[in-house]
């Protein structure tokens, strides 16, 4: 597949996948003999991974790091574990504060006219 194709279908700018072939967040990818990008299947597999990573908030240089260990092959498989599941428990911090702001949400929603007109009310006086 083409970069164009390749973007088309994962949903990233043709600059993106560049530029993660460039940091080695995907391996290298086979070129035709034109020097034109001709995507795999695994190829895509990584860039579906990455996709899904850096939606999750994962910094770009942790996944580095990770796609690293991961060409040392079977002898980084405790340090790639760590990784995962040190960004498991940043992600469930995450939710947890997220959490937070949509049940302090809900309070204000719920009720809202009853008890939150007169509190901006107050606030806005205060402000006066």
């Amino acid at each position: 597949m083409t970069i164009a194709e390749v973007s088309a279908r994962c949903g990233l700018t043709a600059d993106t996948l560049r530029y993660y072939e460039r940091v080695g967040l995907i391996p290298a990818v086979k070129r035709t003999a034109g020097g034109i990008r001709n995507y795999d299947e695994s190829d895509c597999s990584w860039i579906d991974y990455i996709k899904c990573m850096r939606g999750a908030g994962i910094p770009v240089e942790t996944l580095i790091e990770y796609v690293g260990l991961f060409k040392g092959g079977e002898k980084t498989i405790a340090a790639r574990k760590q990784i995962l599941l040190d960004q498991k428990k940043v992600l469930e911090n995450k939710i947890r504060d997220i959490q937070e702001v949509l049940d302090r949400l809900d309070w204000k929603i719920d009720g809202y006219e009853d008890r939150m007109v007169e509190y901006e009310r107050q606030l806005k006086r205060k402000t006066e």
